[in-house]
């Protein structure tokens, strides 16, 4: 999974920061004045082409909201239970946060079971007015926009910029599902006989969600979008990881004025309170958003009631470099693609083909471009890396890495921890990489580029497909033929040519394999939550 929409362009860091005094230059008289002032200040998003004063990140954010959210109202858990959640740049606590469980989530489902009955407010409400709440949800987040990035930087410890990007992913894609919610149409079917036949598309029920705590708002967007445009109820679970942002935006919810028990976030763990969501018999669907391990344990435990299950998993995503292209800017391309959000991205580009003809070339930029990448602090000016999410992570991702150097690929960056405090690893690029190797064929979701070489089209398609995996690919070329093979034979979701990372709010994603079930966004995200219903209704003999 990964967030970037559309209505945002990536654009290069360095374009950015060569434009901004020119950019500058057309703005008011009043505006360049001021702006001029704290231009040593000012930062640029990664993503896009916005810049903000880095003084209105605040590495302190006021912890608002660390309670369960359950009918609207903010409970403790009924086991009165907390757990810590952890500053990955220091590892240490920053609150500890109540944690829901079986008894809990019965009393979220509970009141979504009441928010969904056929008269409540929610069910008798117009569809276009919950577009309308859709957008003043949307409109507060851009009212908190740096509160929300602030927190989300301190509690995931992605760069507060990306942090920034990430608000706007979540506002755009919430505005998206806002524009569905009147334009959920059935048919008139022209069936046989004396009938007059049409279809109705309704809200599935009550749904579950699970979400991941590598894009904590990105995914929280994706799935209350949707749900909530058909007109669902919703039981969320945070990461354990990352409940911040999820519980500030709840407080978003009621102040929108959703009504009570449309939506409810049960922090907690797992085993319990995701067990407790999955295997509920009154949730009729559930979304998940995490590693392929847990999707099937999910996918058993569904089994109870046989409800609905849509799962964006895992990946290990090949990026086909050919040998006709500029080496600078495909390098660039492949850079984007692997170290985003610190390489914990599930469409990750971590095995990277490169023809054998530019390969030496290749690998000499990609480990200039790793070796220069600013890892530190996500609230320090220019950081562009921050730390990994916790310690089981971190010692994963460098355990990966020993593993590579013992199996014979060729360290060329990075490869180490950075600093001293937190769970920071250096950019790592691997050249002489083979199919074989254990870091060809895992998910790191680490910061680690395999760099493998190939000779012939049909020789790399052939390697790209032998995984488990099928999430997305992609490949750089000037010939479009080239383009177009591989297009078609790739097994993935998400083919990307010439770009990588080319995720909008308007475009299905999802995976192949054991990469997922379902497709999220676009107007297949929508349907996840719908059910269809077939009407015939006799006609006289004679009309």
């Amino acid at each position: 999974m990964t967030p970037f929409s559309s209505t945002f362009p990536r654009t290069t860091v360095g374009t950015i920061a060569a434009d901004k005094r020119r950019a500058i230059n057309v703005l008011p008289a009043v505006a360049q004045a001021v702006l001029r002032k704290t231009l040593p200040r000012l930062d640029v998003c990664s993503q896009c082409v916005c810049f903000f004063p880095i003084t209105m990140a605040n590495p302190n954010p006021e912890i608002k909201c660390t309670k369960l959210f359950i009918n609207n109202e903010f409970v403790d858990a009924v086991s009165g239970k907390t757990f810590p959640t952890i500053n990955p740049s220091t590892g240490k606590t920053i609150v500890d946060v109540a944690e829901g469980d079986k008894a809990d989530v019965e009393l979220a489902v509970k009141a979504a079971k009441v928010a969904f009955e056929r008269k409540s407010v929610w069910r008798q409400m117009d569809a276009s007015a919950r577009g309308k709440l859709l957008n003043k949800l949307a409109d507060l987040m851009e009212r908190d926009m740096h509160y929300l990035a602030s927190l989300e930087s301190l509690d995931n410890g992605k760069p507060y910029m990306n942090a920034v990007y990430d608000v706007y992913g979540s506002v755009s894609c919430l505005r998206y599902y806002a524009g569905w919610t009147d334009k959920i149409c059935g048919d008139t079917v022209p069936s046989d006989g004396p009938h007059l036949t049409y279809t109705r598309k309704e809200p599935v029920g009550v749904v579950g969600q699970i979400i991941p705590w590598n894009y904590p708002m990105l995914m929280l967007a994706w799935k209350w979008g949707p749900a909530l445009a058909a007109g669902c109820t919703i039981v969320m679970k945070p990461a354990e990881q990352t409940p911040l942002t999820a519980l500030y935006l709840c407080s978003l919810v009621k102040e929108a004025g959703f009504p009570a028990g449309v939506v409810n976030m049960v922090p907690g763990y797992g085993p319990t309170a995701g067990n407790a969501i999955v295997m509920h018999p009154d949730i009729r669907k559930v979304a998940f958003t995490g590693s392929v391990e847990v999707g099937k344990l999910i996918m058993a435990g569904a089994a109870v009631n046989l409800k609905k299950v849509s799962l964006e998993l895992g990946g290990k995503s090949p990026l086909v470099i050919c040998d006709d292209v500029d080496v600078d800017e495909a390098a660039q391309i492949a850079y984007a693609g692997v170290f985003e959000n610190m390489g914990q991205c599930c469409i990750a580009a971590t095995r990277t083909f490169v023809q054998e003809g530019i390969y030496d070339a290749f690998v000499a930029k990609a480990t200039e471009l790793a070796k220069a990448r600013k890892v530190g602090n996500p609230f320090g000016q220019g950081v562009q890396h921050g730390p990994q999410i916790d310690d089981t992570q971190f010692k994963k991702i460098l355990g990966y890495i020993e593993t590579g150097k013992k199996e014979g690929a060729k360290l060329q960056a990075g490869g180490v921890r950075s600093g001293s405090e937190g769970y920071f690893v250096e950019p790592t690029v691997f050249s002489n990489v083979t199919d074989e190797m254990t870091i060809a064929k895992e998910e790191i979701f680490g910061p680690v580029q395999s760099i493998i070489k190939f000779k012939t089209l049909d020789e790399v398609i052939e390697r790209a497909n032998a995984t488990s995996f099928g999430l997305a690919a992609g490949i750089v070329t000037k010939d479009l033929n080239n383009a177009l093979t591989f297009s078609n034979a790739v097994e993935a979701g998400s083919v990307w040519v010439n770009t990588y990372l080319a995720v909008s709010n308007q475009a299905p994603f999802g995976g192949y394999k054991q990469s997922g079930i379902g497709r999220e966004m676009g107007k297949e995200g929508v349907e996840l939550y719908l059910e269809t219903k077939t009407v015939s209704i006799k006609l006289p003999s004679k009309v």
